[in-house]
């Protein structure tokens, strides 16, 4: 047998072979998929069993479920049904009552129908009876009725004019007797039952040292120390021989304190250098600015006062730091607050409404830009910006005859501030001028341009001008110091003679990182 052959027939036997296994896997395969095919449909029928069993339970729990609700409608109604009947009940009662008030309302109304048809036939009678009288009566006078009725009337008014006219002088000669002598009186009162203070002038502060080695400390080397103080506060430093203590001088009392509480931060602190300096300063300010606000807060509830707006609480605080003719304007106005509601419990008006306007009727005079405005007006201006009622705005505005008085409480205010003013001992002119002449001063140099603040030190005898290193050059400030000093001289009236210093300081600052 050849090799062809031989591979013709291993050929033809690996096909037959292969296709006898393909067969017999068909014949398997077959097999399998029967047996799926069954256990599928019988896992089918059981999952079938199970949500038809799921879904009878739900029906029955639905079921029960509005047969509840049903029953609970059908006892809601039931129970509205009984309420109802209640009302029914109540309201048939109540017609029945209706019924027989109108029954017996009807009755009083008949009885009353018959007493008037009495009352008009005695009515008739009377007027019957009064014109024969008054027939008779004009037979024997000779006159008609209308003419003696007349004659009567005249007579009668004649006599009432004159006894009116004689009583009515009467009463004003003792109103006027008596309102002289209850004004006196009312005043008198007033002023007794208010405590008031001297008036102090007092433009310097003393900061008392534990030893005159702090002096040297304070001064620093070459003067620094209290060149820095002095910039930062604006207020005259003098270190003298006064032993163990430092005088602050200064017309503006915010900057005294403010220079006396960081002294002493720093005496306490014992680190004093410039920087150091400028730190506490500006802490002090705004710790002051806090205790200003708190003094206007308890000034407030001191007097009972609510309600006050937190500007212009603040405002009253600062009151504290400002005097008037050297009085003390906080203190001046607790007391014409306390005068102006004595006065108001005395004439019967509203004693709230009069101590506010009492406390609030010199604002005008501490707000922080100050502007050309009398002090009342511009008062009025803050009251009703801050929503002061109008009685209270007319009664700071008119307190000085700035406007015209339009409410009762304005002539009290205008009265309590007189008293307040012009009792002995109260006020001092010199402080006010001296005050106003300063403040004068300082704002000369601040109208010029690159001036960022100007401080008058020495009672007025210097005046101290801080510029903008970027805007004024050295030149320039030669030029200002002069220009200023000149316009002081033409311009203000002032003892002795005034020295203009311009400072102008260059500083360099840059932090590593």
């Amino acid at each position: 047998m050849d090799i062809t052959s031989i591979i013709i027939g291993g050929v033809i036997g690996l096909v037959g072979g292969a296709l006898i296994m393909l067969i017999l896997q068909k014949t398997v395969l077959k097999s399998k998929t029967d047996s799926i095919l069954k256990e599928a449909e019988a896992e089918g029928e059981a999952i079938k069993k199970d949500k038809i069993i799921q879904a009878k339970e739900k029906f029955l729990q639905l079921k029960e479920e509005h047969e509840k609700k049903v029953r609970n409608r059908e006892r809601n109604i039931q129970s509205l049904e009984d309420k109802t009947k209640s009302k029914d009940k109540s309201l048939n009662q109540k017609l029945g009552d209706v019924n027989r008030k109108n029954k017996e309302v009807d009755r009083l109304k008949k009885e009353l129908e018959d007493q008037m048809e009495v009352i008009e036939n005695k009515k008739k009678e009377i007027e019957k009876i009064h014109q024969k009288q008054v027939v008779e009566l004009s037979n024997i006078s000779g006159l008609q009725a209308d003419e003696a009725k007349k004659q009567l009337m005249e007579t009668l008014k004649e006599e009432a004019r004159t006894d009116a006219m004689a009583h009515i002088k009467d009463i004003v000669d003792e109103a006027k007797i008596n309102a002289n002598k209850e004004a006196k009186k009312i005043v008198v009162q007033s002023i007794q039952r208010v405590a008031t203070e001297q008036a102090i002038e007092n433009s310097v502060s003393v900061f008392n040292i534990e030893s005159d080695e702090m002096k040297g400390r304070i001064i620093g080397r070459e003067g620094r120390n209290i060149r820095a103080l002095e910039a930062a506060t604006g207020v005259e430093i003098i270190v003298d021989d006064t032993p163990e203590a430092i005088i602050l001088s200064c017309f503006d009392a915010v900057r005294r304190e403010v220079a006396r509480l960081a002294l002493h931060q720093l005496v306490s602190d014992g680190r004093i250098h410039p920087a150091r300096i400028e730190e506490v300063v500006a802490k002090t300010k705004k710790s002051l600015n806090e205790e200003i606000i708190e003094t206007g807060r308890r000034t407030c509830i001191d007097l009972g006062i609510h309600g006050l707006h937190p500007e212009l609480m603040k405002m009253v605080g600062r009151m504290k730091y400002r005097s008037s003719y050297g009085q003390n304007l906080l203190q001046h106005s607790r007391e014409v607050a306390n005068l102006c509601a004595i006065m108001a419990s005395e004439l019967g008006l509203n004693v709230k409404l009069a101590k506010r306007a009492g406390l609030l009727h010199d604002i005008g005079k501490v707000p922080e830009d100050e502007p050309e405005l009398p002090h009342a007006i511009l008062g009025m201006k803050l009251a009703e910006k801050h929503g002061e009622k109008p009685d209270i705005c007319n009664a700071i505005g008119a307190h000085h005859d700035e406007i015209e008085m339009t409410t009762i409480i304005s002539p009290i205010v205008q009265v309590c501030d007189a008293i307040s003013g012009a009792r002995p001992g109260a006020r001092r002119e010199i402080a006010e001028s001296y005050i106003k002449r300063i403040k004068e001063l300082e704002s000369t140099a601040l109208g010029f341009d690159g001036v960022i603040k100007s401080y008058a030190i020495q009672a007025g005898r210097e005046l101290r001008v801080m510029v903008e290193a970027e805007k004024v050059n050295d030149q320039r400030a030669d030029e200002l110091s002069f220009i200023i000093s000149q316009k002081i001289q033409n311009e203000m009236t002032y003892p002795g003679q005034v020295k203009v210093t311009v400072i102008r300081e260059k500083r360099a600052v840059h932090y590593a990182k």
